[in-house]
């Protein structure tokens, strides 16, 4: 370990990692050349490829180290939120009909085409200028743009970086949600914790809000794959050794290191404008059936958590440029809107970026719930058992693909959402908005 491991956790937290193979994740990433100050995982810490969902690591931009398998295999994936001027009492009576009609015009599940149909002209444009791409032809409005991280696309992104099978898989699936833990949920705003920042973001309670969670579909699944290989054949070439090949690595300023962030940066601009394209068909529908206005439904923040981007921070006393790594771990810069997404039967959490992430953790905080169950765990434990039927009881419509899309996402299969938050709102890198009640989810 070249620095310390370091977990933003309680002991409840700590209880559960025990269990699994995460915190020698987490001190295997503190091995890569290049990395400065700690390897750092949130509290919403679990086993992934290579570096722990959760992770965290930054590397010096001159003479550090890019590893894929530490931004992961979906790339850019993140959330979008929407806040509507609909009132709880309002959706309630025309919900399922809401939930129909969305789950009718979002393709979902695995390998799901898109609702755009690209011609192979049309994709490196899309990869290069992001959610504007989507904003120019109709789907949303310029106001968006200015309420995405990085205003919706990252510079620097070079499609010709893209195998021809990254490239083939993106023009069938732009305009999709996916399948796994992506999902399209109508929420209502049930607490308020902050009310000048609920104010600034346009929360208030009682109003329905729409999460849209996903990322860059098989085009940035294909682009880590290739560039995993990429990586784990040039170690050697480069002297480096890791203690696990799924953190295989190269020197950043290498031709390498970059085509692999020329690519991952056009991936994360697919997903930029996909969710941007999502957003719009979601409008539609509420304009179709509820009689909402598409300009009426704003756009809250839209955050990454699968991202490498290049920044300035303070490390022992000094500024430098890095390269922070974020797996599973949303950017939280000082009073930025940070969205937290729960199981779909308990809630969700709009927070605050600070000053104290800057200083402790690369402007960074957790990105969601973070597993306790695997999915193969989850199926098992909900065999015999209606998922659907529960979450109905609940005040919850879910529709799904089949029966074990519902069940390996149950909410059983996440810890509380709500003790993650606790964590990363008293150690002060995000405080708590608002809390957001599901009464409709999609899955794929």
């Amino acid at each position: 370990m070249r620095v310390p491991a370091l977990v933003v956790a309680d002991d409840r937290i700590m209880a559960h990692l025990e269990r699994e193979a995460a915190l020698d994740q987490l001190a295997n990433g503190a091995t890569l050349p290049g990395i400065v100050k700690a390897a750092l995982a949130m509290p919403d810490i679990h086993q992934g490829y290579g570096l722990p969902v959760g992770g965290v690591v930054a590397s010096d931009a001159e003479h550090g180290t890019v590893s894929p398998g530490a931004i992961g295999f979906d790339i850019n994936c993140g959330v979008r939120l929407l806040a509507t001027p609909l009132r709880a009492a309002e959706l309630a009576p025309r919900l399922p009909r809401v939930v129909d009609a969305l789950y009718e015009a979002i393709p979902t599940g695995v390998g799901a085409r898109g609702a755009v149909r690209l011609a192979a002209d049309d994709l490196p444009d899309v990869l290069v200028q992001g959610a504007a791409w989507a904003v120019e032809r109709g789907h949303g409005h310029p106001a968006d743009l200015a309420r995405l991280e990085s205003g919706g696309v990252i510079a620097g992104a070079v499609p010709d970086a893209l195998s021809t099978q990254a490239r083939e898989r993106g023009l069938r699936q732009l305009g999709s949600l996916g399948s796994g833990n992506h999902f399209l949920e109508l929420q209502v705003i049930d607490e308020i914790f902050d009310d000048a920042a609920a104010a600034e973001f346009g929360l208030e309670r009682g109003r329905v809000t729409v999460m849209i969670h996903t990322g860059s579909r098989g085009l940035g699944h294909q682009v880590c794959t290739d560039f995993l290989r990429v990586a784990e054949g040039a170690l050697s070439r480069y002297g480096i050794s890791v203690p696990d090949r799924q953190l295989a690595c190269v020197p950043v300023r290498s031709p390498e290191a970059r085509a692999y962030l020329g690519g991952m940066r056009a991936a994360a601009n697919f997903a930029f404008a996909n969710r941007q394209l999502l957003a719009a068909v979601t409008r539609r529908v509420l304009e179709q059936v509820v009689g909402v206005r598409p300009n009426d439904v704003a756009t809250v923040y839209d955050v990454a958590h699968n991202i490498a981007k290049e920044e300035e921070h303070e490390v022992d006393g000094r500024r430098r440029r890095v390269l922070v790594h974020r797996k599973g771990a949303t950017r939280a810069f000082p009073g930025q809107p940070v969205l937290i997404p729960g199981d779909m039967g308990r809630y969700s959490f709009v927070l605050r970026g600070t000053e104290a992430a800057m200083r402790e953790t690369f402007g960074s905080t957790c990105h969601g719930a973070g597993r306790l169950l695997s999915r193969t765990a989850a199926v098992k434990a909900a065999r015999g058992r209606h998922i659907a039927e529960e979450l109905r009881a609940q005040g919850v419509v879910a529709r799904a693909a089949g029966r074990a899309a519902l069940a390996e996402e149950m909410p059983e299969a996440y810890k509380d959402v709500k003790d993650v938050v606790e964590v990363v709102h008293n150690f002060g890198i995000s405080t708590r908005v608002a809390r957001l009640r599901p009464v409709g989810v999609i899955k794929g």
